[in-house]
């Protein structure tokens, strides 16, 4: 009798992968290893993706797409930053796939969808383009992540758990305010007009331009 595919199976990989990445790290993540976590072969994983990386892409992806649809839904930027809390906090080991060498390639140059969205909510309250707020959605970015990481590494539970969410937010909006008031604070160089982030292949970040040829050239059509 012919076999039957299973509809399930690439969802079995990657929930495999996660487990696997999130327990060891890449060392971890071999494609035997992931075959037999996800009860399948390995050459079945192979006909799926092309190597450990490829699963790691697949992962990132996954998790973008999960932050976004949690995020959609929000109404203002003090919603979308506790939503990005919530996420991160309650599917940790997607979030922490999610920024394993975010700012190198191939994720550099892959679509961050919730992070351009914040950017638009930031431009929609202070004006201006979602673009000239870069550098104010980089910093808002890093205090989500690292109270985030703080959390989830450091075993915050109960009040300390809630007081850093609430610490976060607060911040963030103080933040905000003061943007929409006065010029902000500037130490070092302005932010560079080829550094673009999370936009796909138009991301850039001026010195990894052949970074940006090497990988569009040598990406699997999927």
């Amino acid at each position: 009798m012919p076999r039957h595919a299973d509809p399930d199976l690439e969802k079995r990989i990657l929930t495999a992968a996660s487990r696997l990445w999130a327990r060891g790290g890449e060392k971890a993540l071999t494609m035997r290893a992931v075959a037999s976590a996800a009860k399948t072969t390995t050459p079945t994983v192979y006909e799926r993706y092309r190597d450990r990386a490829d699963i790691l892409r697949a992962l990132r992806l996954k998790a973008r797409s999960e932050l976004f649809a949690a995020l959609s839904p929000t109404g203002t930027l003090a919603e979308a930053v506790q939503g990005y809390l919530d996420f991160a906090l309650n599917n940790t080991h997607s979030y922490e796939v999610l920024f394993d060498g975010v700012g190198r390639a191939p994720s550099l140059y892959e679509p961050w969808p919730s992070f351009n969205l914040m950017r638009q909510r930031l431009a929609e309250r202070l004006g201006g383009t979602a673009r000239q707020h870069n550098r104010l959605m980089l910093a808002i970015w890093s205090l989500m992540h690292g109270t985030a990481m703080l959390i989830i590494r450091g075993g915050f539970d109960g009040s300390l758990r809630t007081q850093a969410v609430h610490a976060c937010m607060d911040t963030v909006e103080m933040i905000v305010r003061s943007a929409g008031r006065k010029s902000p604070v500037q130490s070092g160089p302005k932010w560079p007009a080829n550094l673009v982030l999370g936009e796909a292949e138009r991301s850039s970040v001026g010195n990894g331009n052949g970074l940006q040829r090497k990988f569009r050239s040598g990406k699997r059509a999927r």
